[in-house]
């Protein structure tokens, strides 16, 4: 049997109502099971509505790890995540229960199965430095600089991406290293559990999920949730956590960027780019078992595949 189990996908695909599913049937076959987020935006507290965080209910229903775990002032790294996997991966397993992966952050998986070396710990200096060339140049000539000495890492990421962006050459600057140089490859042999991957046979049906789903997030009081944040008075949008899908629009609408009409138009294009870029770091990964998560038995599949997978 499997140690562990990996579900993956894009935005809206419907991971949590497949990861609950999960556990609900392997329950009854008397296997428990705990759920792993592998989500850079649920690790932190006071951010539930633009995070899509799953219910209280849902929590209750199944233990759920690296959720509500960080202060919205406090940054995560995937290195931090791969450290905080295996220790939460062991527990699960000393208790007889069956670990599954699922979220989102691409990042994070490939840095779980390709596997990370220590890399240099942040220094403020650096990141002073570099954030001061960004106001003066912009984040896409810190992409170009980024290229010249790390093209690997630049060219995963957009343009735009500064958090990332700022961290790679924070590295280099610090190690004399690309980041790249810090991820190593395990041997195809040391592949340890399977990955199921919720991937839409046609896209216009994720844009579709994607849509509902920040409109019912407005519904819900996205706007209400940023604007308690906004009021603690210790936030920024340059944070990480603020940077995240809907709350960066959220906070600039507030900040009078642009109208506030254009808010449901800019958070579902923000949420449709960052599909895309999720499904783009999956077809890299060719060890995915795919099932089609617009198919009207994907759900069906889903168990199938996990009770042939143990």
């Amino acid at each position: 049997m499997a140690p562990y189990l990996m579900l993956a996908g894009p935005t809206a695909s419907g991971k949590t109502a497949a990861a609950l599913a999960i556990a609900e049937r392997l329950d009854r076959l008397g296997l428990g099971v705990e759920i792993i987020s592998v989500d850079s935006a649920l690790v932190y507290r006071q951010m539930n509505i633009g995070t899509a965080k799953p219910s209280p209910q849902e929590l209750a229903a199944v233990p759920h790890h690296l959720i509500d775990i960080l202060d919205p002032t406090q940054a995560y790294s995937a290195a931090a995540f791969v450290k905080n996997v295996a220790h939460v991966l062991q527990d699960i397993q000393g208790r007889g229960k069956l670990p599954l992966l699922t979220g989102g952050t691409m990042m994070y998986f490939k840095a779980w199965l390709d596997g990370m070396d220590e890399m240099p710990a942040s220094d403020p200096q650096v990141r002073a430095d570099i954030e001061a060339q960004a106001q003066a140049k912009g984040w896409p000539a810190l992409h170009a600089e980024l290229a010249k000495v790390d093209p690997v890492t630049a060219q995963r990421l957009e343009p735009q991406d500064a958090q990332r962006i700022q961290r790679a050459l924070e590295v280099f600057e610090i190690s004399g290293q690309p980041l790249s140089s810090f991820h190593h490859r395990r041997a195809a042999s040391a592949m340890p559990a399977p990955m199921i991957s919720l991937e839409p046979e046609h896209r216009v049906w994720l844009h579709e999920r994607i849509a509902q789903r920040f409109d019912a997030m407005l519904v819900q009081g996205l706007m209400e949730e940023i604007a308690t944040l906004r009021l603690r008075g210790d936030l920024n949008p340059n944070l990480p956590s603020m940077r995240c899908v809907g709350y960066r629009q959220g906070w600039e609408a507030m900040d009078g960027l642009w109208p506030m009409a254009e808010l449901r138009e800019r958070g579902i294009a923000a949420t449709r780019q960052l599909a895309k870029r999720q499904i783009t770091w999956l077809r890299s990964m060719p060890e995915r078992q795919v099932v089609r998560c617009d198919a009207p038995d994907a759900l069906g599949q889903i168990l199938k595949l996990v009770d042939e997978l143990l």
